[in-house]
């Protein structure tokens, strides 16, 4: 596709996407037609069990301007066609966060182009317009991954209500602590969904926390602990034969949550469709859980594709594509916010009229 023919479906927009362990930059025509998505994550974490900021905001100075022009030469796009540079502000590491904004905001003052300011929570709501011509709000937005576990209602593109989000750790932190807990490598919230596949149905039973405060809550810190200390309590001989059953029990428990607290938002909301995003929406039982509760409400719900469920520019871009479209910019003063969060209203729905009549 030209640039030409790309503009006439939107906006043509670089994004820069920074906030954590993935140097990500992408190109993108309004907010549904990927040109190119470059993801580099940083397998330097590795060593130590866990994310350094240091490190990260040291490794994304090494590799953005190589992710950016690739993401260009894949894009087959110029310059001079771009139509503005989206960058992730935050939520994120500050460090790693500044990275991605300095590198956006001198293209942007030395090409002369449009620069916005994106929320990478908000890019994880526009992840699911990017591979199905046909959704549209309104829907509802598990976002689950390593830093966030949220429940939004999307009315409208830009329009969103916050219903629940977890008071402590993390869906994908607790995953991966698990994981490294049970001694699989880091990143270990995959490895954990892949041994998990192979424990007993009859394995121990860990708490699913119910949060007494109003929304929608999630709560993973005493799983966790849960686990920590079942783990502690099995002789080191045994625990290689047990490992798999504490993996399973432990994503049974954490899904159970999940899947809880979807349930409970489709009942109040009364959404017509939803959709999971982050990197935990990869989990296979989250997904075939979620994916029969969706065939017993008879209502939609979608994927994104593993590339677009993780950390990534294209979904930044696909958010900045539209607040450009809407006349958004920002000024070469903008700073990075590392707890930015997502303005919420309140819902209103009228009786009369099914909830998202738009669809």
């Amino acid at each position: 596709m030209s640039a030409g023919a790309a503009k006439a479906e939107g906006p043509l927009v670089l994004g820069i996407e920074t906030s954590c362990d993935e140097t990500a930059a992408a190109v993108v025509c309004g907010w549904r037609r990927i040109l190119s998505n470059v993801v580099v994550s940083q397998e330097i974490h590795a060593d130590w069990g866990g994310v350094v900021p240091e490190l990260a905001s040291r490794e994304h100075l090494r590799l953005t301007l190589p992710a950016v022009r690739r993401a260009m030469s894949k894009a087959c796009v110029g310059w001079q066609d771009l139509d503005g540079i989206a960058v992730t502000r935050g939520p994120g590491l500050v460090g790693a966060l500044l990275v991605g904004l300095s590198v956006a905001k001198a293209l942007a003052m030395g090409r002369g182009m449009p620069l916005v300011g994106v929320n990478h929570l908000e890019g994880h709501l526009f992840s699911l317009l990017l591979e199905d011509p046909k959704w549209k709000p309104p829907y509802l937005v598990l976002i689950a991954s390593g830093g966030h576990t949220e429940l939004h209602m999307v009315q409208d593109l830009g329009s969103y209500s916050l219903l629940g989000a977890t008071v402590d750790d993390a869906a994908g932190e607790a995953f991966d602590k698990v994981g490294v807990l049970l001694g699989l490598d880091y990143p270990a919230g995959v490895l954990l969904d892949e041994l998990a596949d192979e424990g007993e149905e009859n394995g121990p039973r860990f708490p699913v926390a119910r949060v007494a405060r109003p929304g929608h809550n999630f709560s993973f810190s005493g799983l966790k602990t849960a686990v920590l200390l079942h783990w502690q309590a099995i002789p080191e001989s045994e625990r290689p034969r047990q490992r798999p059953a504490v993996a399973a029990s432990f994503r049974r428990a954490a899904v159970d949550a999940l899947v809880k607290g979807v349930a409970a938002a489709l009942e109040e909301t009364g959404a017509p469709r939803f959709g999971v995003t982050g990197g935990v929406a990869n989990n296979r039982l989250l997904r075939r859980k979620l994916t029969a509760l969706a065939e017993e409400r008879g209502i939609e719900v979608a994927f994104p594709s593993p590339r677009l469920c993780t950390d990534n520019a294209a979904m930044i871009a696909a958010a900045g594509a539209y607040h450009l479209a809407s006349g958004c910019r920002d000024d070469l003063d903008l700073d990075a916010d590392p707890s930015l969060r997502i303005q919420s209203e309140t819902i209103h729905m009228k009786e009369e009229e099914p909830p998202g009549g738009r669809a």
